[in-house]
């Protein structure tokens, strides 16, 4: 089952749901994923028993929600300090290159040993799939924001005036609720857009945090239950009439070093991640940049991310921010 937020012609909220390939529906009774969840975690019951029993209403157009731009994320919290967005790299086969080529020394001596990032990856391959009931190795995780920083699908991702670069990232994501026992409930995956700053990122990979503290866009439909093991999409930059960039994407576990499982302990295994009513959302890395073709993004531009079996493809434009002169007072 596939489910959305979406905001009516009228201004109200509501949540639409649908199987892949089939006519959404309203869900009736309720306006925010977010609530359908923490009652399947109070209940015991599947979120999807949840939602049928709540029933359907009308029938939803969601190629005019589209075109009018009347998606929301498609999970929000009424208080966006408590949604965060995480994410990991050097999750996916592949991917190292390119964050090698990013990171990669200067010097002789250092093209002859590792870099950092060649480390993290070969750890998780040797380590990043652990037998049931074993601790993998951890990977490497970043901050992205809070709610404030989540971007609804066909809205732009902007990039700051100071940043460097503001390109793609097409990932899947992992959406939780935290139960009032404290404990985290997946609610499904989605199709993400973990858009960073690589310019930032290739000049020293000790400013990756500096280059993840940007939005993100994910949706505008969550796939409830466990992902296909093998994910294959595509990502694509629109310029005008013209697709400047389009490469294929793979994600699932048949194409990650480390499973998911292994990835969300390294997450929520911090307290911190595990208080009630919260929500996160969890990117899981990429091998696909457009980044690492040469293609430099331009305002307007728009990112198209798309995974059939997750629902509508993933898209927003790009603009940059004018430039914000920042006063520090002293009390």
């Amino acid at each position: 089952m596939l489910i959305s937020q979406i905001i009516t012609p009228e201004g109200t909220t509501i949540v639409a749901a649908r199987e892949v390939g089939g006519k959404a529906r309203e869900v009736l009774g309720t306006t925010s994923v977010r609530a359908l969840a923490l009652e399947a975690a109070r209940t015991g019951q599947s979120l999807v028993s949840v939602i049928e029993a709540r029933g359907f209403g009308m029938e939803i157009d969601l190629e005019t929600v589209r075109n009018e731009g009347r998606f929301l994320p498609p999970i929000t919290h009424p208080d966006p300090a408590h949604l965060h967005l995480t994410g990991t790299g050097l999750t996916h086969l592949g991917s190292a290159a390119t964050r090698d080529s990013m990171h990669k020394k200067t010097t002789e001596a250092a093209e002859e040993t590792l870099t950092d990032s060649m480390k993290m990856f070969r750890m998780g391959l040797e380590n990043g799939k652990p037998a049931p009931g074993e601790t993998g190795v951890q990977p490497e995780w970043f901050y992205k924001g809070n709610g404030t920083q989540a971007i609804a699908s066909e809205q732009p991702l902007i990039s700051p005036s100071f940043a460097l670069d503001g390109g793609e990232e097409p990932e899947m994501a992992g959406i939780y609720v935290i139960g009032d026992d404290g404990v985290p409930y997946r609610v499904g995956f989605a199709v993400s857009n973990e858009f960073s700053d690589h310019v930032t990122e290739r000049i020293n990979y000790l400013y990756l945090a500096h280059s993840k503290l940007r939005q993100a866009s994910f949706g505008p439909e969550i796939r409830i239950g466990a992902p296909p093991e093998d994910i294959r999409g595509t990502s694509r930059i629109r310029r005008g009439d013209q697709v400047i960039f389009e490469k294929p994407f793979l994600s699932g576990e048949a194409n990650m070093s480390h499973t998911f499982a292994n990835l969300e302990y390294h997450h929520f295994k911090y307290g911190l991640f595990r208080q009630p009513g919260d929500v996160h959302v969890h990117m899981f890395g990429t091998a696909t940049l457009s980044f690492a073709d040469g293609i430099k993004p331009e305002e307007g531009d728009v990112f198209e991310i798309e995974v059939p079996e997750f629902g509508l493809a993933l898209r927003n434009p790009l603009k940059i921010a004018a430039k914000e002169e920042i006063t520090i007072r002293s009390l």
